[in-house]
């Protein structure tokens, strides 16, 4: 990953409380997994930066390489990577999701 990609990222997670990075946009997600996210952001009316991968290949490859985590999409909450697809529907369902964001002062539908 080059300085310009981590730099690229790094500024999304310093000005965006809630960033979900996947493929396509929050309003025509690209994939099932990113959809699914997203909506559930939404349906919990949790303000969010969608950051679409597919623009650009280094981002795209470089956001794994960030984080460790080989699949898209990816959530971050406050700068922490919270996981991808599964372990988000997990959280959601659990209502350990809601916790994180009382945590962390984000707002949110109760």
């Amino acid at each position: 990953m080059n300085d310009d990609i981590k730099t690229l990222i790094q500024n999304h997670l310093d000005n965006n409380e809630v960033c979900l990075f996947m493929k396509g946009t929050p309003d025509a997600p690209q994939c099932g997994f990113s959809m699914a996210v997203s909506n559930m952001l939404k349906i919990m009316e949790v303000k969010f930066q969608g950051v679409n991968v597919l623009e650009d290949q280094n981002l795209r490859e470089g956001i794994k390489v960030f984080s460790d985590w080989p699949t898209i999409p990816q959530l971050y909450i406050k700068k922490e990577f919270v996981g991808g697809c599964d372990i988000v529907k997990e959280m959601y369902e659990s209502g350990e999701l809601k916790k994180i964001f009382e945590d962390k002062g984000i707002n949110f539908k109760k």
